[in-house]
């Protein structure tokens, strides 16, 4: 640690990060842009995926504009559900809350009385009422005031709420109208995991929710808050000075980025555990430079794949709760499927806002490798509940493939094809190829797991071709999955497979392919050593 540090730095997933006390990437580029829109006038909405850093991003928007605007800035969650029973309680507890930002926000002192006035009343008190105040707050200032309100998820079943919103956007209106209306608010930003447009359809009526929004004044927000290989890098950075550490912060931050493509909070879990556990706790590494490495990412990632967390409990409750996107999300996995992606399919459109799929290229994606691994394991734990054949035989037989400490993948190769042919007979029927897949993980699952970590990888993830990518114990194993379409095809396999290994820095990869041709010979051996250049591929036929 530097030595004129007075806070010992940490990675934080619980709350707001703050910069003079948590290890984060910078984001001022992403405060510059936000900036761009308040200095224009814009009211937008910051929606994004639980744990992605819209509080952060909030706090740290706060003291960026203090100079140029008065902020006020509250935060939802802290109101009850009775401050949202109706207008009268909802219009003081939103007072008291203002009141308590005065000495950020400067309130003047007329409008502090008005609003004590307000929050002491006896009487009912009215939305129009709080709204005459703030104008003429807005009128008088001598610079522009910016509300931001965050949580906005607890008022999702409000009426007043959205009442509270018409009521901003026929402010926002009028001064549209008017360039000598200075009545309303500068900006107004509102931050949550859920869109307004969600928040008016559960809480009005169907016919209700198509017309007059209360904020159709909105612009879109388009700033990414994912968290950049670059940004990643700066972070890791910062802490190995801190810690006088000596690591590969580059290509760290990299492998960092492909397991969660950015996601701010499982960038920080990953970087949290080996801090906090891996460096300090474990046998596993000797000094924290040798956890701060792509085998200590890679057992981090084992431990967030199997803990429990609300961010994991959000993900599969969405799918228990809609039995026909679950069907689809195991199809694009499972069977490799395509499907579109359709804002107007209330699914799809949803798991998007929650963070879980991101539409690319018009198809839907799981967001990133770490939530698809935590998908295929979910899947794969059902049929295992269900005394799958395939799982039953990799559980009984794991013992026989670790040698040294090493995961012997022919072996692996050798027993699932002979579990294959037991299990499935001939493989005769065209329906079984959506089927190797899922049997083929189904067997190699129990054999790795509390040990080492596998993900699919999506470029290559389709009906006909599946990379699945082993890490075992510091080691890497590629094994392609593929359904047999001749040795002209299997040639074009064999250099995809050796191009994908340098990518790796690897030597050795895996071939296992399923013929479901009637006249295969039937001579061959189970896998066969195959030379392909400078590699060298072991080949198993079904």
């Amino acid at each position: 640690m530097r030595a004129d540090d007075h806070i010992v730095k940490c990675f934080n997933t619980e709350g707001a990060c703050i910069p003079s006390k948590h290890y984060m990437v910078n984001i001022d580029e992403r405060l510059k842009c936000i900036e761009k829109l308040v200095d224009a006038g814009k009211y937008f909405t910051i929606n994004r995926a639980r744990q992605y850093g819209k509080t952060t991003t909030l706090k740290c928007l706060e003291e960026y504009l203090s100079d140029k605007y008065y902020v006020i800035s509250l935060d939802f969650q802290t109101l009850g559900n009775a401050s949202f029973a109706t207008e009268d309680s909802f219009v003081k507890a939103f007072v008291r809350r203002l009141l308590r930002t005065n000495e950020k926000s400067q309130i003047p002192d007329d409008i502090i009385k008005e609003l004590t006035e307000i929050k002491d009343s006896s009487s009912e008190v009215f939305l129009d009422e709080l709204f005459d105040i703030l104008s003429d707050w807005c009128k008088n200032a001598d610079k522009g005031i910016v509300l931001m309100i965050d949580e906005i998820d607890s008022a999702s079943d409000s009426i007043v709420f959205l009442d509270f919103l018409a009521q901003l956007r026929a402010q926002y209106i009028a001064r549209e109208g008017d360039s000598d209306d200075n009545s309303a608010f500068k900006s107004v930003i509102l931050a949550g995991v859920t869109d307004v447009k969600h928040l008016r359809s559960k809480v009005r009526d169907e016919d209700q929710s198509k017309v007059n929004s209360p904020w159709n004044i909105a612009v879109e927000l388009d700033v990414d808050m994912s968290l950049s290989a670059r940004g990643i890098e700066s972070m890791l950075d910062e802490y190995a000075v801190d810690h006088d550490l000596n690591i590969d912060a580059i290509n760290l931050a990299r492998i960092i980025r492909d397991y969660t493509n950015g996601y701010p909070y499982l960038v920080s879990r990953i970087c949290q555990i080996i801090d906090q556990k891996l460096s300090t706790e474990t046998d596993m590494f000797s000094t924290p430079e040798q956890a701060w490495t792509e085998y200590g990412i890679e057992e981090a990632v084992k431990i967030i794949l199997n803990e429990k967390s609300t961010l994991f409990d959000s993900l599969t409750g969405k799918l228990t709760n809609s039995p026909s996107l679950k069907n689809n999300i195991f199809n694009i996995l499972m069977n490799g499927a395509t499907i579109s992606y359709n804002p107007d399919q209330e699914d799809l459109s949803q798991m998007c806002m929650y963070g879980f799929i991101n539409p690319d290229n018009g198809v839907v994606r799981i967001s990133n490798r770490i939530f698809e691994t935590r998908l295929y394991n979910l899947f794969l734990s059902d049929e295992e509940f269900n005394s799958n054949k395939f799982s039953e035989s990799g559980s009984m037989d794991k013992n026989i493939f670790i040698h040294d400490g090493k995961l012997d993948m022919v072996l692996v190769m050798e027993h699932f094809i002979s579990t294959y042919k037991e299990v499935m007979g001939p493989l005769e029927d065209k329906y079984k190829e959506k089927d190797a897949r899922r049997l083929f993980l189904l067997y190699l699952k129990p054999i790795i797991n509390g040990t080492g970590n596998y993900y699919i990888e999506a470029q290559t993830r389709d009906q006909k071709r599946t990379d699945v990518i082993v890490d075992y114990l510091g080691e890497r194993y590629v094994i392609e999955l593929k359904i047999w379409h001749g040795d002209r095809y299997n040639q074009k396999g064999e250099k995809q497979i050796s191009e994908y290994l340098d990518y790796f820095n690897l030597n050795v990869g895996y071939m296992l392919s399923f013929n479901f041709n009637k006249n295969k010979d039937e001579s061959r051996r189970s896998v066969e050593r195959v030379n392909v250049g400078d590699k060298i591929l072991y080949e198993g036929m079904v």
